[in-house]
């Protein structure tokens, strides 16, 4: 399904809602959060994505190449290295499947700069990278704080910092107007090449990023 006007323009207002009830919750923690640029505990190990988020990053990578095309050709030699070292742990279907229950990573994710432990691709960076540190709730259901934050806190304390981050449920709407297919990783997201197909791999896109880039 292409990507809409209304669906861009949708994924835009998503993120200005985010992105501003992060800041108020950051206002809220104060010393609490210890979160600052070089900080990439959270970059650790695979972590699951929506459809959204892999429209999202590959126009990121896209514009990153016409920016700083050495940059993002850095972010493609991680992506590459990821892919072959994890692919062959992922279920049949590798863009919709999870990772096995039992498996553990700790490997950074192909989007970081390791050397300066920043996101090369911040500003189109995922939801869950976007709320992950201070608390947050998304409904009724309260996300847990990082654990280098908050330490020593009480639940108290912590309690009157929480922001609920996507009240209307937009992103949901979004991923329904996309006819959402499963979630992906970073990796499987960023991997397809320019003529629509995984490095080294002749297959269709099954997550149809292609389609709407």
């Amino acid at each position: 399904m292409p990507f809409s006007s209304r669906t861009e323009s949708g994924d835009r207002e998503l993120i200005q809602i985010v992105d501003s009830a992060m800041a108020e919750a950051a206002r809220k923690s104060g010393i609490w959060l210890v979160c600052r640029p070089g900080c990439s505990h959270c970059c650790l190990g695979p972590f699951a994505i929506s459809h959204l988020d892999a429209i999202r990053l590959r126009k990121g990578l896209t514009d990153l190449e016409c920016s700083d095309p050495e940059r993002a050709g850095r972010v493609r030699a991680r992506v590459r290295e990821e892919v072959a070292r994890i692919s062959r742990l992922f279920p049949s279907d590798p863009i919709s499947g999870m990772l096995a229950e039992d498996y553990t990573d700790e490997e950074p994710c192909p989007a970081l700069d390791r050397e300066t432990g920043t996101c090369d691709l911040y500003s189109s960076r995922p939801i869950t990278c976007r709320t992950f540190g201070p608390p947050v709730r998304v409904g009724s259901e309260s996300v847990g704080v990082c654990e280098l934050c908050f330490e020593g806190a009480s639940d108290d304390q912590i309690a009157v910092c929480e922001v609920e981050v996507d009240p209307d449920n937009l992103e949901s709407e979004l991923l329904d107007e996309l006819g959402d297919r499963g979630n992906t990783l970073v990796a499987f997201a960023l991997e397809w090449d320019k003529n629509g197909g995984r490095a080294g791999i002749r297959t269709p896109d099954p997550l149809g990023v292609n389609e709407v880039l």
